[in-house]
């Protein structure tokens, strides 16, 4: 391809990426993300749509956080983009779970708020999850047991104590998110709880906590004195 073929955004790409290599500190918000649309679109001029999507989303963490349907509003990012979101969240999350695949042992609730939050923490709709542990509280497994709606999810406690009984657990830590960003238990968290430890107990099981999360808070409902109440 001679210089004159040459799209207008070639050397501008080239010099960006030398940048990166150099130093990606240096990088502006605008800039990585148009390297990182780049890989995708290759053959496209990527700044204008970085820049339009850092304006909807209000920054890079909106971006990565935004649901699909809102991303595909945006002019520019089609299907093959919402696919390589998906990717990047999935990695993300992953990543975040590595203490929780890993048989390590938990010494405190950080790991799994860590992992519940890269999840399902951004989720436009309730999920409910259990982390369940050995007696040396290692982790055997870490799965979700139900998907709601936006301020609801239903959970029954046999589905909970099959799950943990089958994996030979002896305790349980459960994770649900609230999708309105607060994270403060409600009256039927409380007695959700409740009603699991009591039926916890009937088998040998441990309730460790339950954890709410939200995009950036959570709560623990052992740490508020709430993880028995109405016992």
């Amino acid at each position: 391809m001679s210089p004159a073929e040459r799209p207008h955004y070639a050397g501008h790409r080239t010099r960006l990426r030398e940048r990166l290599q150099r130093d990606p500190s240096a990088l502006a918000d605008y800039e990585l993300l148009e390297l990182f649309l780049a890989q995708v679109l290759p053959r496209r001029d990527t700044k204008p749509l970085a820049k339009a999507l850092l304006e909807r989303f209000a920054g890079l963490p909106g971006v990565f956080a935004a649901p699909e349907a809102r991303l595909l509003e945006v002019d520019g990012f089609g299907p093959s983009l919402a696919a390589h979101w998906t990717l990047i969240r999935e990695l993300w999350a992953r990543l975040s779970e590595t203490a929780l695949r890993s048989r390590e042992v938990l010494r405190g609730p950080e790991e799994v708020v860590r992992a519940a939050r890269a999840r399902f923490g951004r989720s436009a709709s309730e999920e409910f999850w259990a982390a369940l542990l050995d007696n040396k509280n290692r982790v055997l497994a870490w799965e979700r047991i139900s998907r709601g709606t936006v301020d609801q999810t239903a959970v029954y406690p046999r589905e909970v104590l099959a799950l943990a009984l089958k994996h030979q657990a002896s305790g349980l830590i459960l994770v649900h998110n609230h999708p309105g960003g607060d994270p403060t238990p409600s009256e039927p968290d409380v007695r959700l709880t409740a009603r699991l430890a009591r039926a916890a107990d009937d088998l040998g099981l441990r309730v460790l906590d339950h954890l709410i999360v939200t995009e950036d808070r959570h709560a623990s409902l052992q740490e508020m004195g709430l993880l028995e109440k109405g016992r």
